[in-house]
């Protein structure tokens, strides 16, 4: 389940939680029923679209692999001008955790851009964060370094309260206090709801999500489309190991918006194979001038204590 692209830093791309995640982060959510034909540019005619309301009990069983996944990254597509010429880089992320435990993350993406003027730009972003088992609070640490000088950081705890909605302690880059409605979901809520649509058939999602990313301000609209599951095994070495062997995954297409703004451009999308156990594969980060590529060079399986919950 990897984490997917935080906000781009002085040009350069970063990534944010999967749903990994993808993984994971790779989320948000409200709403109730389920709409099976609604049209609407988000969800043409004849396409299945869940609501967290649908998909709440099958969310509440799922469980994520506890793992380490390291992706070499390097430069599908460019277009225009202002893109790069050459790309490459890596991402290492870690995930344990369990329902009865919250899930604990650390992500780390190294990326090399050669633009098409002027030198090289290195950006290194780090994350870090817990996420209670229930979806009930959220801390993140992340920092960003541009050409090995401090960019940004955000350090908070988000918490959920009552009625449902969502109260935000930043500490950086400033001390603040936010508050958000109830339709919001936390990064590995996400992951977990976009699992459920799946296994359910359905083939869109939309929710909202705070991940802590930017300034820590920010709720991201999401659209999610779902493809037919795959059965075949995946080409890359690191894929095949004995219990991804039989493992159904999907195609996922995940578009990220500014709240409110699902009628414009996505500030960027993510595509990458979901395996039902969350762990993430193929990774396409399409920022719209660039596309990076995310091939997994590796992936171990860590313990995950037992869960009665």
């Amino acid at each position: 389940m990897v984490k997917f692209p935080l906000k781009a830093a002085a040009g350069t791309p970063g990534l944010r939680q999967a749903g990994l995640l993808a993984a994971a982060s790779l989320f948000g959510l409200a709403c109730s029923g389920l709409a099976s034909s609604s049209v609407s540019a988000a969800n043409p005619v004849g396409v299945l679209q869940a609501t967290p309301a649908s998909l709440q009990g099958v969310v509440d069983t799922i469980p994520l692999a506890s793992h380490r996944a390291v992706y070499d990254l390097s430069l599908l597509k460019a277009v225009g001008t202002k893109s790069p010429t050459g790309a490459r880089g890596r991402i290492a992320f870690d995930f344990s955790g369990s329902a009865c435990d919250g899930y604990v993350q650390n992500f780390r993406q190294l990326t090399e851009l050669q633009p098409a003027e002027g030198p090289t730009r290195i950006s290194d972003m780090h994350s870090a964060t817990f996420e209670d088992g229930g979806g009930k609070s959220f801390s993140f640490k992340m920092e960003t370094i541009v050409d090995d000088e401090p960019s940004d950081q955000v350090d908070g705890r988000a918490e959920r309260l009552k009625r449902g909605a969502v109260g935000v302690d930043l500490v950086k880059p400033k001390p603040e206090q936010l508050a958000f409605g109830h339709d919001v979901l936390f990064p590995t809520e996400h992951i977990k709801y976009i699992l459920a649509a799946a296994k359910a058939g359905e083939n869109t999602l939309e929710v909202r999500v705070y991940d802590g990313s930017d300034t820590g301000e920010k709720i991201y609209d999401t659209t999610t489309f779902i493809g037919h599951p795959i059965d075949a095994p995946a080409p890359e070495a690191a894929a095949q190991i004995p219990m991804l062997e039989h493992m159904r995954r999907w195609p996922v297409t995940i578009s990220y918006f500014d709240d409110g703004r699902k009628d414009e451009a996505p500030n960027y999308t993510l595509s990458f194979d979901l395996y039902e156990n969350g762990i993430s594969r193929a990774l396409r980060l399409d920022y719209g001038d660039f596309v990076l590529a995310g091939e997994m060079k590796s992936l171990k399986l860590l313990p995950t204590p037992p869960c009665t919950k």
